[in-house]
């Protein structure tokens, strides 16, 4: 396989969006092959990530975007992959480039749901669930990962600390981030009276809906003459599945598809976990983010809380984790999701992370589910 390279990557400020999810699309797509520093004609595949295109009348978005790009010709793909799609759009845009099947590849995933009602909204992301043995019968995602939460309680020693120092700390990242939703810190104080929204779950443990776009360029290292920026090599690039419904699983200590998508990685990178410098990690609940840090192989099983707590994940911690703010406070666009991760990453690699930058760059990991866990994409990106 060729070489992969990552020359471009853009987001807007995610949170509530005046521009329809096309012009937003369009638009970080534009900035991100600008950044780039190719000729959009050299684009040979969009591979665009959208899961709820009917909250904004818009279906098929791929067509319009390369219109807006000047280049109607180009073919392109929706993908869903709910949470995780602009990710498993990443992990195609990999295959066409290292394939050899295109040279350069956009990747673009965006998201607008402020034009409809929480209640509406909920509905929408609850059907990524199993519609009629889980949604149907009232399953919500913050109960399912309330579920997760209460598992990880009963099986260890933990307090409601420790994952309010999880909020705390991305609340402090995200406070740093342009990009980011929410750009204020929180208190453990405020974590800790916030309403309960699912038991054990408060309101600072779950991400807020959001809008949002962000877009990746990738292209084959041979293609690429003089990089106007420090490119991201694509060191691994490995997705899993497992099963949907919690009630058929036999674990609810951790995501089975993060496990084996993180043992895929390693092994096509040639690394262990404790090579990677910071990471980007699924956080829509914090009980998410401890879950992942655990089945990524980062801490043993029930440590992750308390290593939160100790300060381990914060920026100038051991393992910076989630220094975008994470979806908790960054936003959680779905089909954005994955590709901001990408974003945080490069701007950290190409020193544009100013005030939230880690103490060192040369191996990050994003990690991104869809769900539950039915699905989940796990990326390794190095410096050339």
């Amino acid at each position: 396989m060729r070489e992969v390279w990552v020359l471009g990557a853009a987001s807007n400020r995610f949170g509530k969006m005046a521009e329809t999810a096309r012009e937003a699309a369009t638009r970080v797509s534009w900035e991100a092959i600008h950044q780039a520093g190719i000729d959009p004609k050299a684009i040979g595949h969009t591979f665009v990530a959208n899961c709820f295109g009917v909250a904004d009348h818009q279906a098929h978005l791929g067509p319009l975007i390369n219109q807006g790009l000047g280049i109607p010709e180009v073919p392109s793909v929706t993908l869903e992959s709910a949470c995780s799609s602009s990710s498993a759009a990443l992990h195609e845009a990999f295959v066409h480039v290292a394939g050899g099947f295109a040279d350069a590849a956009l990747v673009v995933g965006v998201e607008r749901l402020s034009t409809i009602d929480t209640l509406q909204a909920t509905s929408y992301f609850a059907i990524a669930a199993d519609y009629p043995f889980e949604t149907k019968n009232g399953a919500t995602f913050p109960g399912l990962y309330a579920t997760l939460a209460s598992a990880y309680r009963a099986a260890f020693r933990t307090t409601p600390e420790m994952f309010g120092a999880i909020a705390v700390k991305n609340h402090a990242n995200a406070a740093r981030n342009p990009h980011a939703h929410f750009q204020k810190e929180i208190t453990m104080e405020t974590y800790l009276a916030s309403p309960v929204i699912a038991s054990p779950l408060r309101l600072y443990d779950c991400c807020p809906f959001s809008d949002g776009a962000a877009a990746v360029v990738v292209a084959a290292k041979e293609s690429v003459r003089s990089p106007v920026t420090e490119p991201l090599v694509v060191r691994a690039s490995a997705r899993a599945g497992a099963v949907t419904d919690m009630h058929d699983r036999t674990d609810l200590l951790g995501l089975p598809s993060t496990r084996r998508a993180a043992e895929l990685a390693f092994r096509q990178a040639h690394l262990t976990p404790r090579e990677i410098d910071f990471a980007e990690v699924h956080d829509c609940f914090t009980i998410a983010e401890a879950l992942a840090l655990e089945d990524l192989g980062f801490y043993p099983k029930g440590t992750a809380a308390q290593a939160s707590l100790d300060g381990a994940t914060a920026r100038d911690g051991t393992l910076p984790v989630n220094p975008s703010g994470g979806l908790k406070a960054k936003g959680h666009p779905i089909g954005a999701t994955g590709a901001a991760q990408v974003v945080e990453i490069f701007e950290q690699v190409n020193g544009l992370a100013r005030g939230r930058e880690v103490p060192r760059t040369g191996t990050a990991l994003a990690h991104n589910v869809g769900a539950t866990g039915g699905s989940c994409s796990v990326h390794i990106f190095g410096r050339r």
